[in-house]
């Protein structure tokens, strides 16, 4: 918790906002979200929140159970809402397998995507969701007839080393519903469709959708990209992206509808950073975890200075009610129930798995880490009752716990 001891071993993001955030506030002007962000964390689950006392109905024990912030780049928040979030996509399963595709973005592109988040990664959810759409409808040489495809896209922006690396990742059922709505043609064993070629027509897209709203000068171009935002400079950073290789990476399918979900798990409802890859701070520096990608996911360690690990950490705040996760075609939500339907239907279904996101906190919590969090701890027996409310800035929020009194102009 944030409110804990001062050692430096073991500290979660929210110590480092606390020990750090102060002189990187004062070093630099932010937008409002990432002070957001950092006050969001750094009083979740604290008296600032307020929350409420639970006693045992058993010993009588009390203690204080604090309100979470809610926030999606907290660390802490997003177990729950993962887990009902699974749950609910359990009911939506089709008796297939499902590829996983990774759609992703050259580095070439990140400085202009940080200062156009939302036009340019609405613009990758879209090209990405063309390609594929085309690729079902004209499947050329690999299937004899066309389709509609459906799937589930989640973004990330992130790498272990916590720089920008915008990418999605697609799951994908392993086939699609023919055109006439009566049959489910089905994929190849290894793979939905070829990657050279998606990876081809997913720079298309994106680039012809990029210069659309380049023209339509719905694009700012700051600083160091200043020269991108010319008509010449546009043209040879097109000419660029052009000559580039775009890559489009595709996993074998999955077992089943129950090993998607354990695999979905992984990428929903990710942040950043985890609390349990900070390893320790300490003059400054902050010291972190990773898996290098380019040596068999060899575990190994980072030191960065604090300015410069908040600075990447809030490099991934995503813009205010971006959805990062999506689904397009025969999943989109405006037509997914009645699609369903008719591909179980088709697939021969019969046991449809009941939508199971009404579960209480208490039972998502015990599937989630086998503890009953309505126990008792201190005698095992009794559980909790919620007896006392405890309002909220019952404690110090953010900006007086590092002693801040004014911000910076983020105009």
């Amino acid at each position: 918790m944030a409110e804990k001891n001062n050692s430096t071993a073991n500290p979660e993001l929210a110590d480092v906002f606390c020990e750090y955030g102060k002189a990187y506030i004062k070093s630099r002007p932010m937008p409002p979200e990432h002070y957001k962000i950092m006050h969001d964390i750094v009083v979740c689950r604290t008296a600032t929140l307020g929350g409420h006392v639970e006693v045992c109905d058993d010993c009588g024990k009390t203690q204080n159970s604090y309100n979470s912030c809610r926030n999606r780049h907290c660390p802490k928040c997003q177990s729950l809402t993962k887990a009902r979030w699974l749950e609910a996509r359990q009911a939506e399963l089709l008796p297939v397998s499902y590829f996983h595709n990774v759609f992703t973005l050259p580095h070439d592109l990140n400085r202009v995507i940080l200062c156009n988040k939302k036009i340019m990664l609405d613009i990758l959810f879209r090209s990405v969701s063309d390609t594929l759409k085309e690729f079902a409808r004209n499947p050329k040489s690999r299937y004899k007839e066309g389709g509609d495809i459906g799937f589930t896209a989640i973004l990330h922006t992130w790498d272990q080393k916590l720089r920008d690396h915008f990418h999605l990742h697609c799951v994908i059922p392993a086939g699609y519903l023919s055109h006439d709505k009566n049959r489910w043609i089905h994929s190849k064993k290894k793979y939905l469709f070829p990657v050279k070629a998606l990876s081809m027509v997913f720079r298309g897209k994106f680039i012809e959708q990029m210069e659309t709203v380049f023209e339509n000068g719905d694009l700012i171009f700051p600083g160091s990209i200043a020269d991108i935002g010319t008509d010449t400079g546009f043209r040879r950073f097109k000419k660029q992206l052009y000559s580039n290789e775009w890559v489009v990476y595709s996993k074998q399918p999955f077992g089943g509808p129950k090993k998607v979900l354990e695999y979905l798990g992984r990428y929903t409802h990710r942040v950043a950073i985890s609390n349990n890859r900070i390893l320790c701070m300490g003059n400054e520096t902050v010291t972190f975890s990773y898996r290098d990608r380019k040596n068999d996911d060899t575990k190994k360690t980072m030191v960065l200075k604090a300015n410069e690990f908040i600075r990447r950490f809030l490099l991934h705040a995503l813009p205010k009610k971006f959805m990062r996760i999506r689904h397009f075609g025969l999943m989109a939500n405006r037509c997914k129930k009645s699609n369903m339907i008719k591909c179980r239907e088709i697939l021969g279904q019969d046991n449809i798995p009941d939508d199971l996101s009404n579960k209480s906190v208490e039972e998502l919590m015990l599937e989630l880490t086998g503890q009953d969090i309505s126990q008792c701890p201190l005698c095992k027996k009794g559980k909790l009752k919620k007896m006392f409310k405890i309002p909220e800035q019952s404690g110090p929020g953010f900006f007086e716990r590092i002693g801040l009194t004014t911000l910076k102009d983020t105009t």
